[in-house]
């Protein structure tokens, strides 16, 4: 998959990453820390770690003997664009569907229906 904002849809489809991110998002956390809060083994985060970086949501980096997770937020910045730009296309058709609702309530006031 090349597309950038598929794999960061990709990675953020699976409810172990998402926790990831939500436990890195106050600071940068050692895998070591990851593995012990999520009840996985080492193997099966560094899986979810990898999908993480692929989709451009974390970086790893070695300090001494540890490997910090941080999180990325250019990749969670494009996909709240994409998805900002869908959130507003719907807001305008509800404000659309409300003042016509509004419009026809008052018409019916007028005329003596309920």
């Amino acid at each position: 998959m090349t597309d950038p904002l598929s794999r960061t849809f990709l990675a953020l489809a699976d409810p172990t990453r998402r926790a990831i991110l939500a436990q890195i998002a106050g600071g940068a956390q050692t895998v070591n820390a990851i593995v012990a809060s999520n009840g996985l083994s080492q193997p099966g985060i560094s899986k979810h770690l990898k999908v993480l970086e692929e989709a451009g949501l974390i970086r790893r980096e070695r300090v001494a003997k540890t490997r910090p997770v941080h999180l990325e937020a250019a990749g969670l910045k494009q996909a709240a664009g994409w998805i900002d730009h869908y959130r507003q296309h719907w807001e305008g058709a509800f404000d659309r569907m409300d003042a016509l609702i509004a419009r026809l309530n008052e018409e019916a006031m007028k005329n003596g229906r309920q």
